[in-house]
């Protein structure tokens, strides 16, 4: 297919994910307020979206507690800075099974599966613009780990969020994702347009060479909105590629956390990166009020806010 630059961008800035990064850097915020903190900086540096994770404020391991959600989600909206939210819901289907030989029972200590009301609960609590939906079954690096979303768990999740009010950014780490995104919409589970992230690269999902990329790109329907991210030194790389292709760009700390080689970067100096070269290339980068009239989002209140 052709490419069509998008030339009216928005930039979304993943904070803090829930992986070890926080580990390999001091940057990677961990408690609530270093959470917000982070992700108003990058609103301030022109992330129009903000993606947010929790964890623990101590030990930095991720978490879902729904009463550190609801801290990040009123510290961001106290904020004199406007930035359009949005929340995971991608916590509570990690599968960790025995050893080859013996897969069952599976290992608890890495174990993690609730239902889906339960993996909803701070979307419901919480009412951010966006919430994410992991359209799908993943084998990530580790040997015995499975990230679990079944067809049954997915149409579940779909349904409430859809019922709350919160648009899902669908997450696709393979082709089979977008399938059954788009399975999801023709039974009216999901609305359209929908509103897709492309995660290239993430092992053992879609490769992030640029025929895959292309290949992902052509799945999505051409009246939907999406961005696409790679991890550690192609993150910027794929700023440029997502705007050629006519996306949307992601950066942000879950996926990378360098400036340049050897220099640990801030949630902030991505986004002004990421800005650099978006407006280099000659687009415009669009703020979060655009991007709600763009998306069909409404700014609403937590449940219990004064």
């Amino acid at each position: 297919m052709p490419l069509t630059m998008n030339r009216d961008v928005f930039i979304t800035c993943a904070v803090t994910g829930s992986g070890s990064t926080q580990d390999r850097s001091p940057h990677v915020p961990r408690s609530p307020e270093a959470i917000a903190k982070s992700a108003i900086d990058a609103a301030k540096a022109g992330a129009a979206i903000v993606h947010c994770h929790v964890r623990d404020p101590e030990t930095g391991v991720p978490s879902r507690l729904p009463s550190l959600y609801r801290e990040v989600t009123d510290r961001i909206r106290d904020a004199e800075v406007d930035v359009v939210l949005n929340l995971t819901a991608g916590m509570g289907g990690d599968i960790t099974f025995g050893s080859t030989e013996a897969p069952l029972p599976v290992n608890a200590a890495g174990t993690d599966m609730i239902g889906a009301a339960e993996r909803v609960v701070h979307i419901a609590e919480c009412l951010p613009e966006l919430c994410t939906l992991d359209c799908g079954t993943m084998n990530f690096a580790e040997a015995d780990y499975v990230m679990t979303n079944t067809p049954g768990m997915l149409r579940a999740m779909g349904q409430m969020m859809t019922d709350l009010g919160v648009k899902p950014e669908i997450e696709a780490f393979d082709t089979g994702h977008l399938w059954f995104a788009k399975q999801l919409v023709k039974e009216g589970i999901l609305t359209s347009p929908a509103l897709v992230q492309l995660c290239m690269g993430v092992p053992w999902g879609a490769p992030n060479d640029l025929n895959t990329f292309m290949a992902m790109v052509n799945n999505v329907p051409e009246d939907w909105h999406w961005s696409a991210f790679s991890l550690g030194r192609d993150q910027m790389p794929y700023t440029a590629a997502a705007m050629l292709a006519g996306g949307n760009i992601r950066v942000g700390l879950e996926d990378n956390i360098y400036l340049s080689k050897g220099v640990l970067a801030t949630n902030a100096q991505l986004v002004e990166k990421a800005v650099t070269i978006a407006e280099t290339m000659g687009a415009r980068v669009i703020g979060p009020e655009a991007v709600r009239e763009k998306l069909g989002l409404v700014k609403r209140a937590p449940k219990g806010a004064a």
